[in-house]
């Protein structure tokens, strides 16, 4: 079934924040659609799909350094987006082809300004390529069996943004991104959101906006100022995923244990399981003080168990892991 792209609170892609067990404590918030983390097309390639029968998901691996590049399941199959960095159409679609069975969309990232997307001609150095552009989303939507959207900055106009914008609908795609933002912009610069509003304007196709959404409320604040049809939240996600909660955030301290038992559920990698936990200290509080001194020594998931009182969780996880290794597939045990 066709994703639908109206009137959606959706978890905005974040490298090495945008993992399989914030995505899925985003969901149980509220969110929609959640966008795994940017993955670069040279990577895809390179994996081969394998279904990992202990944590019942399905892993993309690295042939070569048997890495975990990506990892989902059957219970977000129906709204995880698989976003690619890209600027060659066939590795494009050589990359979407290898996980469209298993995820909800494909998505071209054509926003990201760090200079490691820039310089490699991909995130917003796509923005001065409408021709790149249009080739690579054609390719797509010709070749796949599942929506295909991008997500796009402002450029130096919004005349220009709008031309972009209208060139990319010529494509067929079902649903566009627009961060509120240029790619000179800082995050401590404010979001342009009559920028959004002018591409909503022009378009027939739904309109993601995406920039400074903090609280609950600012969904539909700037829904109501641009006139989107769905919005997509980056930072507050990354520093408290409850943001999508109608009824307000929870605590930061009952937010992190949640994302470490998911982390443990879903054996998520260490160093992206840190990473997310630095950003939100990093927000609240800082990095110097006894907790983040503390998770700089974590090793592993049992560690960051143990560091967040969730132990007697990690345990019962393995204990039933182990069950299912050795008794599959007649056991049918799920973790709570």
């Amino acid at each position: 079934m066709e994703l639908d792209y109206r009137g959606k609170h959706v978890l905005a892609p974040m490298v090495r924040v945008g993992t399989v067990p914030l995505r899925m404590l985003a969901a149980e918030y509220g969110a929609d659609i959640t966008y795994g983390e940017e993955l670069i097309d040279h990577k895809v390639v390179k994996c081969f799909r394998q279904e990992n029968e202990e944590l019942q998901t399905v892993d993309f691996i690295e042939r070569d350094t048997k890495e975990v590049v990506f990892r989902t399941s059957s219970e977000e199959k129906h709204r995880v987006v698989f976003q690619i960095g890209t600027a060659d159409p066939v590795r494009a679609l050589k990359a979407a082809q290898l996980v469209q069975n298993d995820v909800a969309a494909i998505d071209i990232n054509m926003g990201c300004p760090k200079s490691f997307s820039l310089t490699g001609g991909m995130g917003a150095a796509l923005l001065s390529k409408p021709d790149l552009v249009h080739d690579i989303l054609t390719t797509l939507k010709r070749n796949l069996n599942k929506p295909v959207t991008c997500k796009i900055r402002l450029l130096k106009t919004y005349e220009d943004t709008v031309e972009l914008a209208r060139r990319i609908e010529t494509t067929g795609v079902s649903a566009i991104g627009v961060h509120g933002r240029r790619i000179a912009d800082r995050p401590r610069d404010p979001a342009q959101w009559d920028g959004i509003a002018a591409v909503v304007s022009a378009l027939s196709i739904p309109v993601i906006a995406n920039g400074d959404v903090f609280e609950y409320e600012d969904f539909q604040r700037i829904k109501d100022s641009t006139g989107a049809a769905s919005v997509m939240v980056a930072r507050a996600a990354c520093w408290n995923v409850s943001v999508f909660r109608p009824q307000g955030k929870l605590p930061w301290e009952d937010v992190k244990r949640e994302y470490v038992k998911k982390s443990v559920l879903w054996d998520n990698d260490i160093k992206s399981t840190k990473h997310e936990l630095k950003e939100m200290i990093m927000h609240y509080s800082c990095l110097e003080f006894a907790e983040g001194k503390s998770l700089n020594k974590c090793k592993d998931n049992a560690d960051l168990a143990d560091m967040y009182g969730v132990r007697d969780f990690y345990d019962e996880v393995q204990r039933l892991r182990s069950k299912r290794r050795n008794a599959f597939p007649a056991v049918t045990e799920t973790f709570v």
